[in-house]
């Protein structure tokens, strides 16, 4: 046999006894995970126990956006949001105005392990659009917040990191990272300040599928309702590629409210007001 074919016949038979030998080891077991995704993870579960037990709320909401040269453009909406123990919260966002978007409707059925469902409703077609699990990280309509940021942030969507402590104006905040598990986020990870105290977020960095900083969401003007729930009057996202923002500012939270899982329709949006 020539020389040549003899490498090539031997150079085959190691490759396949290379292969039975991997067929044989066993595979790792999965490893328990650093402390710093102990803390992370814990920290998440602790933010999201204390959000717990609203049940409904209803508010108002001004939309501004803004583009690279400053110029503004205005929306108003109106909220509404269920909370589903053990399944994931369901939400409404109704614009009001300008005329040319009076009734558009978006319909959000948050899950707490699986993809949520998003449907918007567009009056001047009439009809009512899904939107895909591939299509979550597109700008919602026309603003800086994409479709999957204005879902419940569920503690199962996510794994962890603890960063640090670091000073958050008046306060102490801890720093984490948070990866998201559907890889059809528009996301590769955030990092996420929130104060020690009440585990509130002030600041999100969010990183895009290439690992840059795309935008920056900051959260302020605080207030708590019930003696328990905080909520921000205010919420600024930035798009560093762009140099566009949006900014939302909320009025009106009026918990307790008489909202059923009726409210909550996707045959429901057409008419929702």
């Amino acid at each position: 046999m020539p020389l040549p074919r003899v490498r090539t016949t031997l150079r085959l038979l190691f490759m396949a006894a290379m292969a039975w030998a991997l067929l044989e080891v066993p595979s790792p077991a999965p490893s328990r995970g650093s402390p710093a995704e102990a803390a992370g993870l814990r920290i998440a579960r602790d933010a999201e126990s204390l959000e717990e037990g609203f049940g409904s709320f209803t508010a108002r909401q001004v939309m501004v956006l803004r583009n690279k040269q400053g110029q503004e453009s205005r929306r108003q909406l109106r909220v509404r949001v269920l909370e589903v123990p053990g399944e994931g919260d369901k939400s409404l966002f109704v614009f009001d105005d300008p005329p040319d978007v009076e009734g558009t409707a978006l319909l959000i059925h948050a899950n707490k392990e699986d993809s949520d469902d998003q449907w918007l409703y567009l009056p001047a077609l009439k009809r009512v659009k899904r939107i895909s699990s591939s299509n979550r990280s597109g700008s919602f309509m026309g603003s800086e917040f994409a479709y999957e940021d204005l879902t419940p942030q569920a503690v199962e969507k996510f794994t962890y990191r603890y960063l640090r402590d670091e000073p958050c104006g008046p306060s102490t905040c801890t720093v984490t990272e948070r990866f998201p598990v559907d890889r059809k986020s528009g996301y590769s990870r955030q990092v996420v300040w929130r104060d020690k105290e009440e585990l509130r977020v002030w600041k999100v960095e969010y990183y895009d599928r290439k690992d840059a900083h795309l935008k920056t969401l900051t959260l302020d003007d605080y207030r708590r309702y019930l003696e328990r729930y905080w909520r921000a009057g205010e919420m600024t996202m930035e798009n560093h590629l762009t140099g566009k923002s949006t900014v939302l500012t909320w009025t009106d939270y009026r918990f307790g409210t008489d909202l059923d899982e009726r409210d909550f329709t996707r045959t429901g949006l057409r008419r929702a007001r």
